[in-house]
């Protein structure tokens, strides 16, 4: 199996290839199109900022290719955000796999970023296939998705998100399953044999 992990100046790509080689997969990292085409799934994580990583996207010509990805595709993070239709960091327009606005967490008593672990409420999804009740997962974030008829998953922090996104052949996921111990790996399993 081929695996293609979209590399776009946006961060954790490290974690997410150790974590695919616990699973006894050797995962090419790319922004090759035809590399990407051509992989049975397809990784796009990301730590960073939103204009920006939209900007070197736009730059690769990604912003074209990612969305007309027709194997599964999971994005992470930051990838989960730049799927949405917008965000609020640094007003960028994004990918629009999933129409959904991405919002900065409002001033509240919590602090801002989200950091270290929360509970996952689940749905019935293929991903989520064989995970505990109330499973807990790793999140770093300033910006959420909104909730929307995409949601499988969410949590509850100052307000209610989506923990993950699912249409079609694209999953996301705002927390890091790569960082999410039993339960984030169980994830990457999920999605390697969809």
């Amino acid at each position: 199996m081929k695996v293609a992990i979209v590399e776009y100046n946006a961060g954790n790509v490290q974690s997410v290839k150790y974590a695919l080689e616990r699973l006894g997969v050797e995962p090419v990292l790319t922004s090759d199109v035809t590399e990407l085409r051509s992989a049975d799934k397809v990784i796009f994580p990301g730590v960073g900022e939103a204009s920006s990583a939209m900007r070197f996207l736009k730059n690769k010509n990604l912003d074209k290719i990612i969305p007309t990805l027709t194997q599964p595709v999971l994005g992470i993070c930051l990838g989960l955000q730049l799927l949405c239709r917008h965000s609020q960091e640094g007003d960028a327009d994004c990918l629009g796999v999933f129409d959904v606005e991405v919002c900065r967490f409002p001033q509240a008593t919590e602090k801002v970023p989200h950091v270290g672990w929360n509970t996952l409420q689940l749905t019935d999804n293929v991903l989520l296939k064989d995970l505990p009740p109330l499973p807990h997962v790793y999140y770093v974030h300033s910006y959420y998705a909104q909730l929307s008829p995409y949601t499988i998953a969410t949590t509850d922090y100052i307000v209610p998100f989506s923990a993950m996104l699912h249409r079609d052949n694209f999953y996301a996921a705002q927390f890091h399953p790569e960082k999410s111990s039993e339960v984030g790996e169980k994830i990457i399993a999920n999605f390697l044999n969809l």
